[in-house]
């Protein structure tokens, strides 16, 4: 998507198409459009009504290209809650989207622990090589900190826990990882910006392979 180009995989409608097109003209105006980044940027700025976003934007070690790598090899996707993993486009890509409440039951018998957290645990065998998405709960982000460190590293996480406990302090611990990562500065977050996140790389995904 550059100059006059524009694609929204997930605008199936004219009149959805045109919402989409508008508000990422608008974005382009205000957060800029010379990098892949960029288009990261503009899209969480857009998934919460707020510019503001864009600036609390944080890349680490190459995301981008992570993800892209990621998808052609069909890894897969990794989320923290339901939310998350429905609004994930699923179309046009084999990685599969997966979400770790559906794999939490034993585990939490045993542990006094979040949900998602001990979905995460169950699926640790997964995580290698995966793409993780974290949107809502900064207790699986630590988790999953907790898991490269000890060796176990995704391709990419996206992490944009929100909230008052250990939402910050979390995505903080995640920009110091020898991982790709996406995630954003202080307590706002969200799935919006998760989903708008991964959304965005599979657009430049589907985009690659048109070329």
């Amino acid at each position: 998507m550059t100059g006059n180009t524009y694609i929204d995989p997930g605008a199936d409608t004219k009149e959805g198409y045109q919402i989409s097109s508008t508000s990422r003209g608008l974005a382009r105006m205000v957060v800029g459009d010379e990098t892949p980044e960029d288009r990261i940027r503009q899209r969480c700025a857009i998934s919460v009504g707020d510019f503001i976003m864009a600036d609390l934007m944080a890349f680490k070690n190459n995301p981008i290209d992570a993800g892209l790598k990621a998808l052609e090899s069909g890894a897969p996707i990794i989320t923290d809650i339901r939310m998350v993993q429905t609004g994930i486009r699923k179309k046009e890509h084999n990685s599969e989207v997966l979400c770790v409440l559906d794999y939490e039951a034993e585990v939490s018998k045993n542990k006094e622990i979040t949900r998602s957290s001990a979905g995460f645990i169950a699926l640790k065998d997964k995580i290698g090589g995966s793409i993780i998405v974290i949107g809502n709960a900064p207790s699986a982000l630590l988790m999953v900190c907790d898991f490269i460190d000890k060796g176990i590293k995704p391709a990419l996480v996206i992490g944009t826990p929100v909230g008052f406990v250990n939402a910050k302090e979390s995505k903080e611990i995640l920009r110091t990882k020898d991982v790709p990562s996406i995630s954003n500065r202080g307590t706002r977050g969200g799935t919006p910006p998760a989903v708008a996140s991964m959304n965005e790389i599979i657009t430049m995904f589907i985009e690659k392979q048109q070329i």
